[in-house]
């Protein structure tokens, strides 16, 4: 049995986190953390884990967290970073929710996040955790840095054309809506019912600080640097990221359909749909899925990619528990075959 730390536990990831891995067969928890609620019994903060998470929360310990063999963190921003190196000293294997090592450049950390970088050193050795990307990385890695939700989704829709070299890699389009939960649970004005409900709105579109992770990514996927527009909208719904993306072809290409089932032929969870097809964001409810569909209208130059995801578990939770399975040699769907919900 892997033995389960989760820092932060308090929160949406935190709390998708403890749905997936209390039923994972392989894992298990050991220690939930939370300065605010240490004490407090995990099922009274969220009644869906009653019976089936019977742990309190705890002060976060470097003594308490070194006995787990892998430790989670579901904390904001910039918090990881300070106790990681600690963690990585004792043995444990970290995967990191936050985007403190998703950045490969310090000095691009500094200007998106606000806050000088504390381990440069071990920032380097980070495996950007993007399963269908850096999959051999990922298991020998001792640090893993969990991607956002909007950079799983654009990069997963724009992979099959950027490692074939089909598209001009400077204009591109992520058009991308995200439900509300993706701001996290925390009291601010923007996510209140009355504020976020029956209404619908861009953000970020100046520079959202995905940005700069989408676009490292997406420059290692096709090996060139990429100009990219990217410009996210808040949905009035709890979850799902739906993507439209845009890119111009500069090669002619017969079959994109085919390109895109071939790419992803042997991924538990890229799901290419059906030439014409239009996915939508209940389709991936609570499932550790991306769900894609390719179209070239009118038979044009520009493809259009429609990419959705659950934004809290293959953008998140779902997709950390992916790579802990990689990380531990375990098969990459255990614990993680849910049925999508629907209605």
């Amino acid at each position: 049995m892997i033995k389960v730390g989760i820092v932060g536990g308090t929160g949406y990831t935190g709390v998708e986190l403890l749905r997936l891995l209390a039923q994972h067969p392989q894992v298990a928890l050991q220690a939930i953390t939370s300065r605010s609620e240490a004490g407090m019994p995990v099922a009274q903060m969220f009644p869906n884990l009653r019976g089936r998470v019977n742990l309190t929360f705890t002060e976060p310990s470097v003594d308490n967290l070194s006995q787990c063999d892998v430790v989670f963190f579901a904390t904001p921003n910039g918090v990881a970073m300070k106790q990681v190196p600690e963690l990585l000293a004792k043995g444990v294997k970290v995967i990191d929710l936050a985007a403190d090592f998703r950045l490969k450049n310090p000095v691009d950390w500094q200007q998106w996040y606000g806050m000088p970088h504390a381990c440069e050193d071990i920032l380097a050795e980070a495996v950007y955790g993007l399963p269908e990307v850096n999959r051999e990385a990922i298991k020998k890695a001792r640090l893993v840095a969990n991607p956002g939700c909007y950079p799983t989704a654009v990069q997963l829709g724009f992979l099959p054309l950027l490692k074939a070299g089909l598209v001009d890699a400077n204009s591109l389009i992520a058009d991308a809506k995200s439900g509300v939960s993706g701001a996290g649970r925390k009291a601010e004005v923007h996510t209140l019912l009355c504020e976020a409900g029956d209404s619908f709105k861009a953000y970020g579109v100046a520079g959202h600080r995905h940005l700069p992770e989408i676009k490292q990514g997406l420059q290692h996927i096709g090996g060139q640097a990429v100009g990219l527009t990217f410009v996210p909208h808040l949905l009035p719904m709890i979850r799902g990221i739906h993507a439209t993306l845009y890119a111009r072809l500069t090669q002619d290409v017969s079959d994109l359909q085919a390109l895109y089932e071939q790419t992803y032929a042997n991924e538990s969870f890229v799901d290419v749909l059906p030439a014409g097809s239009h996915p939508e964001t209940r389709s991936v409810r609570g499932a550790n899925v991306c769900r894609i569909a390719v179209h070239r209208p009118q038979g044009g130059d520009t493809v259009v990619i429609l990419s959705v995801i659950d934004n809290l578990v293959k953008g998140a939770a779902g997709q950390a528990v992916q790579n802990m399975n990689i990380m531990f040699g375990l098969a990459e769907d255990t614990g993680l075959m849910h049925i999508a919900l629907l209605p």
